[in-house]
């Protein structure tokens, strides 16, 4: 009993320091795919994005693609990562923001993207084949936040413009209890390249929920 009261109490120290956001070192990532021009100043990512490049398995436009800039780093378990995101954005499709990667078949890419002369909250959802879902923004934005929370098997993104009220974009599904590739991504599929920068890019841990009920359920 004393031994699994000491669990149970390191179990809860660990519920409220994990929700301390930690910004990750950038110069500590590492490239998939990693573009001509790139830098790191003030922890905040500067990309030029290649040319013709995308994430895109199948669906719809019968092709494949998987050659575009990303800048990543690994993490398990439950965890919340944002960024702010800003991109001088040129033709269709130019786009860039977050993305969770497992594979070439499975990942979600989040953020922004160009699409006839408007800005779009855009996610593309890939289990073997993509899909695409947008929200048409009214007017340009200079930047936006893109967060996303893994929780068990579920990916979910949000958008804000202030760091501080943000709004669901997507609740997609990802496997569970495996590493994913959490990182930075930019892509231009028609375009010649654009200017996209990344800056506070953070990720907390989350207390792992299957873990908490547990030691619930058997706390006597």
């Amino acid at each position: 009993m004393k031994i699994f009261k000491f669990y149970l109490v390191s179990a809860l120290f660990f519920i409220f320091t994990a929700n301390s956001v930690k910004a990750q070192n950038l110069e500590k990532m590492q490239w998939f795919n990693e573009p001509e021009k790139w830098e790191i100043k003030d922890n905040t990512l500067s990309m030029q994005v290649t040319p013709q490049s995308d994430y895109w398995r199948i669906s719809h436009y019968g092709f494949t693609v998987d050659d575009a800039p990303f800048y990543y780093t690994t993490y398990g378990g439950e965890f919340e990562v944002k960024v702010k995101i800003s991109g001088d954005y040129k033709v269709r499709f130019d786009q860039s923001g977050l993305m969770l990667r497992i594979d070439s078949e499975n990942y979600i890419k989040a953020g922004i993207e160009f699409v006839d002369g408007k800005y779009n909250l855009s996610t593309v959802v890939t289990h073997k084949t993509s899909d695409w879902s947008v929200i048409t923004l009214d007017r340009p934005v200079p930047f936006v936040w893109i967060k996303a929370v893994r929780r068990l098997d579920a990916i979910e993104v949000f958008y804000s413009f202030d760091d501080k009220n943000y709004t669901m974009m997507r609740n997609a599904w990802m496997q569970d209890n495996c590493p994913i590739m959490v990182g930075l991504m930019g892509a231009c599929p028609d375009g010649n390249g654009f200017k996209a920068q990344f800056e506070n890019f953070s990720v907390k841990h989350l207390p792992d929920q299957r873990r908490l009920k547990w030691l619930k359920e058997n706390a006597e």
